[in-house]
């Protein structure tokens, strides 16, 4: 404890990895006298989209700057049943809507690394307070690749689960049948046993899973041997640059000296990967966020009758990209381009799940980068487009439900870059245990 806090005064200033954050004193207080956990008193991180009871859960947005949650999130509550504490709230994308958390209405956060650069989005602020010592571990959350990206620009590890593993009871809806909670982490051991514990069926959740809990940390074995893994054509365009495609070659030649087949293979449907995510993350943002009204809840701006006073109060408290997806989403559900626009989005994404299904019948896990560039510079990509290009890699597995891992890979121009893993759904144990073998290998953690 002592430790994180000598690093948020020195370090916090610079980065604004939290939105709030507890008193170490208060921390060290409750620990005293806890009963032996796995998570004996250690403060994790939580990203402001999740709830908690302790710190208002604002979403980076001006609408709901002072809204307290009157309940906790079910990853929050089996993390403090495991003896965590909640050591703060940490900055995102306004309502997870980025790739870099400058949409944040309380400011951008800076990368550890080099503090001119992003630090990726939308779980900026976990991935940062990790890699910069400030948290021993985060949760964020991932809708199209907002766990992995950023753990990637900051040197850390990010795992996003199955849909429907962890309960999203107690995350702020961006996209609901994308969304999910996911650690952010020093190391891939770290990764499982935040797994272990936030994991499990959850009845207020109706997406929730019925399976058993697993403890994925006993489960690991750190061993790639007979291992198939597809590489595929599409994550290594000649536009990653030498540096990075002579990362990929070296982790493919680390990981057949471990054992494993490299086999090239063939997502064609990655291209489409993108408009597909971007109007069915949209459309169901739309109608998520159409319950921010000004009436309960929020920011109210002052007008003489009900509907202005809606409009005012979104007009004021939405920032422009959220904004912006919200008219990309009302457009993509209205009335003649529905079928044209969403219902076409919804087929490619059952056409890129059956791409996956039939890639992992000649391979078991899809290994890649997690993005297409290292950290870059903040208000660099304020072209709306060269910024949902950051998820390029991330967003197809989220399409089909699917985990995957982003573990330091090594670096580019200086900065991390991350190395992906894709496994098929409910993998998770093989795909931490291959993360873990590489991570050991490269010696990058």
């Amino acid at each position: 404890m002592e430790e994180l806090y000598r690093n948020i005064a020195e370090k916090e200033p610079i980065i604004h990895a939290f939105l709030s954050l507890a008193q170490k004193d208060e921390l060290l207080a409750e620990a005293k006298g806890q009963e032996h956990t796995d998570l004996q008193g250690l403060p994790i991180a939580i990203k402001d989209n999740i709830c908690t009871r302790e710190f208002p859960t604002t979403c980076a947005s001006r609408l709901l700057t002072d809204y307290r949650s009157p309940y906790e999130a079910t990853a929050v509550a089996r993390l403090k049943a495991a003896g965590a504490q909640v050591q703060g709230k940490t900055n995102l994308d306004e309502f997870a809507m980025g790739s870099s958390t400058e949409n944040s209405a309380f400011g951008p956060t800076r990368n550890p690394w080099d503090p001119a650069r992003v630090p990726g989005g939308s779980s900026g602020g976990s991935a940062a307070a990790v890699a910069a010592g400030e948290a021993l571990a985060a949760l964020g959350s991932d809708t199209g690749g907002s766990v992995r990206q950023p753990a990637a620009l900051c040197g850390v590890v990010g795992l996003r689960p199955t849909y429907g593993l962890v309960s999203r009871y107690g995350l702020v809806a961006f996209a609901s049948s994308l969304d999910i909670i996911g650690p952010i982490t020093r190391s891939v051991r770290d990764a499982a046993l935040m797994l272990s514990l936030i994991a499990g069926y959850d009845p207020r959740d109706s997406t929730s899973l019925r399976l058993p809990s697993q403890d994925y940390l006993r489960e690991l074995q750190p061993n790639l041997a007979g291992l198939r893994l597809g590489l595929p054509r599409e994550y290594r365009p000649k536009e990653l640059g030498p540096q990075a495609l002579a990362l990929v070659d070296r982790w493919c030649a680390e990981a057949e000296s471990l054992g494993a087949q490299i086999q090239e293979i063939s997502l064609p449907l990655t291209e489409y990967a993108l408009p597909a995510y971007y109007l069915i993350a949209s459309a169901e943002a739309s109608a998520n966020l159409a319950r921010y009204d000004g009436v309960r809840y929020t920011l109210r701006a002052p007008a003489p009758e009900v509907g202005e006073m809606i409009a005012q109060s979104r007009t004021l408290g939405f920032g422009p990209e959220v904004k912006r997806r919200i008219a990309l989403g009302t457009f993509a559900l209205s009335a003649g381009y529905y079928d044209q626009y969403y219902a076409k989005a919804q087929k490619v994404r059952t056409l890129i799940a059956q791409e996956f299904a039939k890639a992992f019948e000649e391979v078991q896990l899809i290994l890649g980068p997690t993005s297409p560039t290292p950290a870059f510079r903040l208000g660099e990509k304020a072209d709306p487009l060269s910024m949902y290009l950051s998820d390029l890699f991330t967003i197809p597995s989220a399409l089909a439900g699917l985990p995957a891992i982003s573990i330091p890979g090594g670096a580019v121009d200086g900065l991390p870059f991350g190395l992906q893993l894709i496994g098929p759904r409910l993998s998770e144990k093989l795909l931490l245990s291959a993360a873990w073998a590489l991570e050991e290998a490269l010696s990058t953690r």
